[in-house]
């Protein structure tokens, strides 16, 4: 049996008794007959289950999704999950588009999406297909340990394109070329502006005999950068996506994604979880 509801088809089955399933279609009516079943969209009839193209109805192609939890021990201790890999009858190369992604990772701790996986990030490890839980290229979260800071920019040199900002402090050893700088105005300590992107670095100096011989060089010609000024509070964060190091929370929610055309199997879905000890 189905139901037609608003934004999705549902399904009953007897023998489970209950909604095991969602479907995309939204046909007006349906019914089973001599073991077929039957929908009219738009005036036509249709008979489900004879196309061999998977996922494809009225005439149109959707995409596969299934969500879930890893949700052991939800509030006893904060987990770090590390990883995730699947089990499927399909491989994560495959070129007929049917291996999976995840499009979709939340804990109870995040604030939106922090992560998603591309098929391509998957590689295979004794039998499974394996990734590295990764966070967004486009998520700015100055939670994260990749977020620092520098220190007050005293000097600005340069033209349009580069510019070296002078600190008279050291900008440490974690900064790296490549790591994008922001800036932002501060006011007793507390920042009366939102930071504003100011480019990549393209090069560092450290001070070895003091003063004000800390200096960072910065690529101002990238996209949506702006000028940073001589006062304002210069930080800098690395890549998101290589400098991820999972998601941490009580709980895991995923949200995998196949547009396989053809039948697909998915028989299980993992990951390296520990405690997380902040």
């Amino acid at each position: 049996m189905a139901l037609n509801c608003v934004n999705s088809t549902v399904s009953y089955s007897d023998s489970a008794k209950g909604f095991p399933s969602f479907y995309s279609y939204h046909p007006e009516y349906m019914i089973g007959m001599n073991s077929y079943f039957y929908s009219f969209k738009g005036g036509n009839l249709w008979r489900h289950n004879t196309n061999e193209t998977r996922n494809n109805f009225y005439g149109s192609q959707y995409t596969t999704t299934i969500t879930s939890v890893f949700n052991a021990e939800p509030t006893l201790s904060i987990k770090l999950f590390k990883t995730l890999s699947y089990e499927s009858t399909t491989t994560a190369t495959d070129t007929s588009h049917a291996a999976w992604s995840c499009i979709s990772l939340n804990t109870d701790l995040t604030d939106g999406n922090p992560g998603g996986m591309l098929q391509t990030y998957f590689v295979q490890k004794e039998g499974e297909w394996f990734s590295y839980l990764r966070t967004n290229e486009d998520n700015l979260n100055w939670k994260e340990r990749s977020a620092n800071g520098i220190g007050t920019c005293i000097g600005r040199t340069g033209n349009s394109a580069t510019l070296l900002l002078e600190f008279s402090v050291s900008p440490g050893t974690i900064i790296s070329v490549g790591d994008s700088v922001y800036g932002v105005t501060l006011n007793g300590g507390i920042a009366t502006t939102t930071p504003a992107f100011n480019g990549t670095i393209i090069a560092v100096k450290q001070s070895t005999t003091g003063g004000n011989l800390n200096t960072i060089t910065i690529d101002t010609t990238v996209a949506g950068a702006t000028v940073p000024s001589v006062g304002q509070y210069i930080m800098f964060i690395k890549n998101s996506v290589a400098e991820s190091h999972g998601a941490r929370g009580y709980y895991l929610e995923f949200k995998l994604s196949n547009n396989s055309f053809s039948p697909v199997e998915l028989f299980s879905v993992g990951s390296s979880v520990m405690k997380s000890n902040p």
